[in-house]
C-alpha cells in the first residue's frame, strides 16, 4: 500500500501568504503534494525560497497578466509528466489549470473562474466549466484515475453556505452554476468531503470585508473530487479551517492505494 497526503489551498496571493509564515506551515504539514491556487505572481517575482523548497519539485502555471490568477504544485514525488492548461487559449492564458501525472493517478490543480464580475465573466466561467468537463471525461475515458482539487468558485448545495436563500442571485450560488456541479458529479465524479461529512457549517471561504470568519459565516468553495472508479482509495477528506493567512483555508485529501 502507498499512502498520499495532498493539500489544496487558495492562498489569495503566494507572496502575501509567504509573509504570513507559509513556509513554516508547509514544513510542519509534511504533505506529499501541496497545490495552491490564485498565486497572483510570475516565477521571476518570487523569492527563491518559494521556488526551491527542500525535498520538493515545484511546478508553476502563471497567468499572462501579472498579479492575477495562477496555480502552483509542490510535490515530493516527481511526476511522470506535467501539463499546463487544457489546450484552449482563452482559458490557458489565465493560468488556471495544471495536471501532474503520477503512476497511481493524475492530479489536476485548478482555479476555476469567478463569475461575479458581470455577465461576460459568468459566461466565461460556464464555458470554462463545460470545457473542463470535456477535458476530464476524455482523460478518464483514456484510463486515467483523477484527483481534482481547487477553488470551484461555486457552493453546490444550500448546506454549503451560511446564507443560501439570500445568495440565490449571487454568482457562486446561481442555479445555473449549481446545476453544472450536479451535472459534473452525475458524469461520474465524487465530492470527497461529502463521503465522510454530511454536517452543515463546514466552509472554506469567508469574506474579509465583514470579518465573516470570526462568526463562521462562510461558503464551501474548495473541493477534492475523484472519479467514481477511484473513490475506494480515498481514506479521508477534511477542511483545515484552523489554518489562517488567506480568505480561504486549506483542504486535505488522504489516499491509500
Amino acid at each position: 500500500m502507498t499512502n498520499y497526503r495532498i493539500i489544496s489551498w487558495n492562498v489569495n496571493g503566494i507572496r502575501a501568504i509567504h509573509r504570513k509564515g507559509f513556509l513554516e506551515w508547509f514544513d510542519s504539514e509534511k504533505a506529499d503534494i501541496v497545490s495552491l491556487q490564485e498565486t497572483k505572481a510570475h516565477v521571476d517575482q518570487l523569492p527563491k525560497k518559494l521556488i526551491n523548497i527542500p525535498n520538493y519539485n515545484s511546478y508553476f502555471n502563471s497567468a499572462e497578466r501579472k498579479g492575477y490568477s495562477g496555480v502552483v504544485s509542490y510535490s515530493s514525488i516527481e511526476p511522470n509528466e506535467v501539463h499546463n492548461g487544457m489546450g484552449i487559449e482563452k482559458f490557458d492564458i489565465e493560468g488556471r489549470l495544471q495536471r501532474l501525472d503520477f503512476d497511481d493517478f493524475s492530479l489536476i490543480n485548478v482555479y476555476y473562474p469567478n463569475g461575479g464580475m458581470g455577465d461576460e465573466r459568468l459566461s466565461y466561467k460556464l464555458a470554462f466549466y463545460d470545457a473542463f468537463l470535456d477535458y476530464v471525461n476524455d482523460l478518464r475515458d483514456r484510463g486515467f484515475n483523477l484527483v481534482i482539487c481547487g477553488d470551484l468558485n461555486t457552493a453546490h448545495k444550500p448546506i454549503d453556505l451560511y446564507h443560501p436563500k439570500s445568495n440565490e442571485n449571487v454568482s457562486g450560488f446561481l442555479p445555473i452554476e449549481r446545476e453544472w456541479v450536479t451535472k459534473f458529479l452525475d458524469n461520474g465524479y465524487v465530492d470527497t468531503f461529502r463521503m465522510f461529512n454530511q454536517e452543515p457549517y463546514n466552509y472554506t471561504w469567508w469574506s474579509y470585508r465583514t470579518k465573516a470568519r470570526d462568526r463562521n459565516v462562510g461558503w464551501r468553495l474548495d473541493y477534492f473530487f475523484v472519479n467514481e472508479e477511484f473513490k475506494d482509495c480515498v481514506k479521508s477528506s477534511t477542511i483545515m479551517s484552523d489554518v489562517m493567512g488567506s480568505d480561504h483555508c486549506p483542504i486535505c485529501l488522504e489516499l491509500e492505494i
